[in-house]
């Protein structure tokens, strides 16, 4: 449940973060982001008396937070960027690279295992992406390489997330997931209020304010549920789950120009037969990664002794 409704929200997020590009800088619209995930998990953390949980932690722990929140504003900064070069749904698409790293590093730092069957999923999770970008892998057009600069942008930050979120995992027995997230909000506020315009607030309109908003209680929702997931699942399954955000980006990027709004931001993505069976691949082998635990499961409960 956690990471399902964390995989639709970041599958609309692109969306609201292609239209913050017209009023707002990257930068400051994650200050922005970060300010209201702070206040709202402040107010609730402290309501429920889990502050306490501050007063145990050693150097080792306070070092691993500060540098979850730095590589988590990495990924945020970076990735808003992308989107002056990608359309959302391709972002998306690209940054499911972050399930690779997610499990590998589970697999070096939490000795977690990958059996024979997810790394088969994961290979062909591999090559699904690799049918879906097939178009633009042809760097000798000057419109592919503006294309390819936008994925290089995006694997930077699919790197960083993937290193915000083992850092967060590291600390699951220290710190719930709230508090972590807490902490790592309030480090972002600081270290990017010196880099942040706050003049873009006073020239904002009421669309633009709803968008901003979205954008934060966006923050707020999604990485709530995936410091909640990573506590009860391991890292392979979380990560193989991530790579359905894409298929939510591209159906909601779809429904907003078959609806007709914002037709000068967002158009269609040119999608050929081979490039929809890469997305096919990539949905089929999350169900694989999926739905094994729970098939075996059932089955060695079914073979076991009365």
């Amino acid at each position: 449940m956690f990471i399902s409704v964390a995989v639709v929200f970041w599958g609309i997020l692109p969306i609201a973060l292609k239209l913050s590009g017209s009023f707002i800088d990257p930068v400051t619209l994650t200050w922005f982001r970060f300010l209201v995930a702070f206040v709202v998990s402040l107010i609730v953390q402290w309501s429920a008396g889990s502050l306490k949980q501050f007063a145990g932690l050693n150097a080792k722990a306070w070092l691993r937070l500060g540098l979850a929140g730095l590589f988590l504003m990495l990924n945020y900064v970076s990735f808003v960027y992308s989107l002056d070069y990608l359309a959302p749904g391709a972002a998306q698409l690209n940054f499911q690279t972050s399930p690779f790293f997610l499990a590998f590093g589970g697999v070096l730092f939490f000795k977690e295992r990958l059996n024979a069957v997810q790394l088969t999923c994961f290979a062909t999770l591999a090559l699904g992406m690799l049918m879906f970008f097939h178009p633009y892998l042809d760097l000798s057009a000057s419109n592919h390489q503006q294309i390819w600069l936008g994925v290089m942008i995006v694997q930077f930050s699919a790197l960083s997330w993937t290193t915000y979120a083992l850092l967060q995992k590291s600390l699951i027995n220290r710190l719930s997931p709230a508090n972590v997230l807490l902490v790592i909000y309030g480090l972002g506020i600081a270290a990017m209020a010196p880099f942040s315009d706050f003049s873009h607030f006073a020239k904002m309109n009421s669309s633009d304010w709803q968008v901003a908003i979205f954008c934060a209680a966006n923050t707020l929702i999604a990485y709530g549920c995936f410091g909640q997931a990573v506590k009860y699942w391991p890292t392979a399954q979380v990560s193989a789950m991530l790579a359905l955000t894409p298929v939510f980006s591209f159906t909601a990027t779809a429904l907003v120009i078959a609806i007709g709004w914002w037709p000068g931001v967002f158009h269609a993505d040119a999608l050929d037969a081979l490039s929809l069976t890469g997305i096919g691949i990539i949905i089929a082998s999350v169900m694989v990664v999926q739905l094994l635990p729970m098939y075996r499961l059932r089955r060695e409960k079914r073979l076991q002794p009365a």
